[in-house]
């Protein structure tokens, strides 16, 4: 806290007590506030983009998953009906449709 580098900030203050006024910005810098706040927009827009890509590709990574699970479940299914039979028990029914 005591460093004897460190100067104290300097308050701009009118004699009345008032702040004076911040100097106007220049062409420059509003050329560069709306072209950081564009530059942000496109951020926001690639960033979305990239999270739906990435989205779609783990759907399309799991897509075979599915398909896959579904065709060992049928199989299964087929498997247990068929040794039913074979028993001579008359399997129920699986699929029940109302309408």
């Amino acid at each position: 806290m005591n460093d004897p580098h460190c100067r104290p900030p300097i308050l701009d203050m009118t004699p009345e007590g008032e702040f004076r006024e911040a100097p106007r910005p220049s062409w420059l810098d509003r050329v560069l506030a709306r072209t950081g706040g564009i530059a942000i927009l496109v951020l926001a827009a690639t960033l979305g983009l990239v999270l739906v890509a990435v989205a779609i590709l783990f759907i399309s990574l799991l897509i075979p998953v599915a398909i896959g699970a579904g065709l060992i479940a049928a199989i299964s299914i087929w498997w247990r009906r068929r040794r039913m039979r074979q028993a001579g028990i008359q399997p129920a029914t699986i699929f029940v449709v109302r309408r």
